[in-house]
């Protein structure tokens, strides 16, 4: 079995042997306290895999912990809140004594359920002990409407009591909840909020006494549990809110923020969108197209469209660029290719991993969820475009004082158009893009493309980027696209 060997040492399974072995116990917070400091010392990362957090969370996050303290993160949706929640119990013990068959992994040394305090009185040292993995000492709870006071604490079980014939009134009838049974362990509660109200009064004992109560027992079972929730500050107003003595019991509120730069949500999606496939199809997706994806967020995050107050998840950049990779991945595979560049009318294609994404304010359901996400496809590839291309509107600078896009816009207004489609092989876009005059050059010196499919790709880009400028138009027919001349368009609409 992996990670035993004959020299590895036998843990106690008795408590007269875990007594010799030197084992001494210590709360939960002080475990994870002490675990952290060491990570802290040896410079090992503790939360890997969060990005963007280093310099705002993850301290707060640190310095409650070594404070003892319960927590709450709050942020909108797609934050990673739980996956910060869930990466806490590394911070426990590799493994952790507990009294054998305990429901509520009672220390072996100070049991306090009424069960085991007369197992320990029966069988003094030999004391059955079995070790609990880590990752057993973690648990939660989505929070949801239906969730009651017995599902968290527990309550009287009375098929226990006729099936032992126990009396009502003896201890051991309880059915312990979920956070009893967490004991000595991390337990967390997900969307906070949505607890009623009467259900969130139960967990005051818990994080000012440390204990419980259930039903009219007159015991107070003193747990050892860090306590740790996570809420969307939209749901304070509009399905729920935390209780004022609640709120007040949790020593830390941290708020957690979608990333703040381009390359930490290009690190994102890096990190979690599903883009190494079979290998059937090998694709590649150009850093600027790349760039684009992460931009249809941002844009998102201050569209007068779409309601900031519920956000804007990180998980839509990664379903869109998953959904990007697709959509070249079907096209190498039906034209029999083992390669494919992805482009922009494959982004625009992926209008699906947008629009189901996007809470829309009332101006935004006007115009429709899928106009919407174009919307912001083209102020995304604008904004990237800019930022590689020089400014269409600049004063000429070239040797014949010309604008850098002169030869590209005299091709159009000579009456021609260029039809263009995601499902065109690489070679057809790549001849129908390269007799554009100036085309080639402009992809070639701004996004120095390193062959010939990421130069069509590269040229399909140059040309949305003048269209989202402007310079040139664009009629959307069903599966392709066509760009023309804009004074002609213009024309054309003021005849109508």
């Amino acid at each position: 079995m992996a990670g035993t060997t004959s020299n590895a040492p036998r843990r106690p399974r008795t408590l007269g042997e875990l007594r010799r072995s030197g084992w001494q116990p210590r709360t939960v917070k002080r475990e994870m306290r002490e675990n952290l400091i060491a990570k802290l010392e040896s410079g090992e990362a503790v939360f890997p895999g969060i990005v963007g957090f280093d310099q705002t969370v993850i301290p707060d996050i640190q310095n409650a912990i070594l404070s003892g303290h319960d927590f709450l993160l709050l942020g909108l949706r797609g934050q990673a809140k739980t996956r910060i929640l869930r990466s806490l119990s590394a911070l426990l013990d590799a493994s952790l004594p507990a009294v054998e068959g305990c429901e509520i992994n009672d220390d072996p040394t100070q049991p306090r359920c009424a069960a085991c305090i007369r197992r320990a009185a029966e069988d003094g040292d030999a004391l059955p002990v079995r070790w609990i993995p880590r990752a057993e000492r973690y648990r939660e709870k989505l929070a949801t409407p239906d969730v009651t006071i017995a599902d968290l604490i527990g309550d009287i079980d009375p098929i226990k009591a006729a099936t032992r014939r126990l009396d009502l009134a003896d201890p051991e009838v309880i059915h312990y909840g979920i956070i009893p049974r967490t004991n000595r362990g991390i337990f967390a509660i997900n969307e906070l909020p949505d607890l009623q109200g009467r259900i969130q009064v139960g967990l005051l004992n818990i994080l000012e006494e440390g204990d419980i109560q259930i039903r009219g027992f007159p015991v107070r079972l003193p747990m050892d549990i860090c306590m740790v929730f996570s809420a969307n500050p939209e749901d304070y107003t509009n399905r729920g809110n935390i209780i004022t003595p609640l709120r007040d019991r949790i020593a830390a509120q941290i708020v957690t923020h979608y990333p703040r730069t381009i390359d930490e949500a290009k690190a994102i999606t890096r990190q979690e969108a599903w883009v190494e496939r079979d290998g059937r199809v090998d694709v590649t997706v150009p850093e600027y197209l790349a760039t684009v994806v992460e931009e249809v967020a941002f844009q998102a995050r201050k569209s007068d469209f779409v309601d900031q107050s519920s956000g804007v998840s990180a998980r839509m950049t990664i379903a869109l660029m998953e959904t990007v990779v697709s959509s070249a991945e079907r096209r190498a595979i039906r034209l029999g290719d083992g390669r494919a560049v992805a482009r922009t009318s494959d982004l625009a294609a992926a209008t699906s991993a947008i629009s189901g994404k996007l809470e829309l304010v009332y101006d935004g359901e006007r115009e429709g969820a899928q106009v919407v996400s174009r919307m912001l496809i083209g102020k995304a590839l604008k904004a990237v475009f800019d930022s590689h291309f020089p400014d269409a509107y600049a004063e000429p600078s070239g040797d014949e004082g010309e604008s850098a896009y002169a030869g590209v816009l005299r091709w159009f207004q000579s009456g021609k158009t260029v039809d263009v489609s995601p499902e065109l092989a690489p070679a057809e876009l790549h001849e129908r893009l390269a007799a554009i005059p100036g085309l080639a050059d402009l992809a070639r010196r701004h996004l120095e493309p390193e062959d010939e499919d990421s130069l069509a790709a590269a040229m399909e880009f140059a040309l949305e980027g003048l269209h989202q400028s402007s310079l040139v138009a664009k009629e959307e027919l069903v599966g392709h696209r066509v760009y023309r001349d804009m004074m002609a368009e213009m024309a054309e609409s003021l005849g109508e």
